[in-house]
């Protein structure tokens, strides 16, 4: 006879992701549509001003709400936590300390490996949307240190119509002046950094601009979303069958 185990309300969303009450639209590719990822996901909303997250804000006394959010997700049964912005990251070490469960704020955490995959004469581009805030601070926090990892902090204007919609928190935008504002980006950090060897979304809503985004810029493209679906992979390992198994 084969023994069940409960202990929670629902079950089978073992990727939590920790997202900012917001309005604004987020297509598949995004973040916070669920319909991005081919695994389920539980979300946790954070009740916080996503303004307060760059650098111009932040502010230590934001880490609380995280911190209670990431822990009601490690209660209701998952895996492994991410969050929804990229600047998390600078809060990186007190929330994975504060559950017993693996968290991951940014993609900046694969900044080590991708480094150490890539030659030595190629650096990493960080595509961030307030590049002026992506600092020491936050490399710091994901685990390395720019004096040892070449990178460049490529980002947007700020009355973009990216940041119009995501940063000022819009219901409504335009898809064409978003992609032709993150093409001109992406253009502009390939001409200014050749030796770019890979490309790292550090702000999640980039992704679903991920394949023109690559297709500028002819490098491995990092972000959120793939990082997710290697995780899932690793809590959930596969079964693959095999005659002896």
């Amino acid at each position: 006879m084969t023994a069940i185990k409960g202990g929670y309300t629902n079950y089978g969303q073992d990727i939590g992701i920790l997202m900012m009450r917001t309005v604004f639209p987020r297509l598949v590719g995004d973040i916070g549509n669920a319909r991005t990822f081919s695994m389920p996901v539980r979300y946790q909303i954070v009740d916080v001003d996503p303004l307060n997250m760059t650098a111009k804000n932040a502010d230590a006394r934001l880490l609380t709400p995280f911190i209670e959010a990431a822990r009601q997700l490690e209660a209701e049964g998952c895996k492994a936590i991410a969050t929804s912005c990229g600047f998390l990251a600078g809060f990186q070490r007190q929330l994975a300390d504060a559950v017993n469960i693996p968290v991951f704020t940014s993609p900046l955490v694969l900044v080590p490996m991708i480094h150490t995959a890539l030659g030595s004469k190629c650096s990493i581009g960080i595509l961030s949307e307030y590049a002026q805030g992506m600092n020491e601070q936050y490399f710091n926090q994901a685990g390395w240190s720019s004096r040892d990892i070449p990178v460049h902090v490529s980002g947007l204007e700020a009355d973009s119509a990216f940041s119009q919609l995501i940063i000022c928190d819009n219901p409504e935008g335009n898809w064409e002046q978003m992609a032709a504002c993150i093409r001109e980006m992406t253009e502009k950090h390939m001409e200014q950094y050749p030796d770019t060897g890979a490309l790292i979304l550090e702000c999640a809503n980039y992704a679903p601009f991920t394949h023109m985004i690559q297709q500028i810029a002819q490098v491995p493209v990092f972000g959120m979303n793939q990082l997710l679906e290697y995780i899932s992979a690793c809590v959930n390992a596969p079964i693959y069958q095999n005659p002896i198994y």
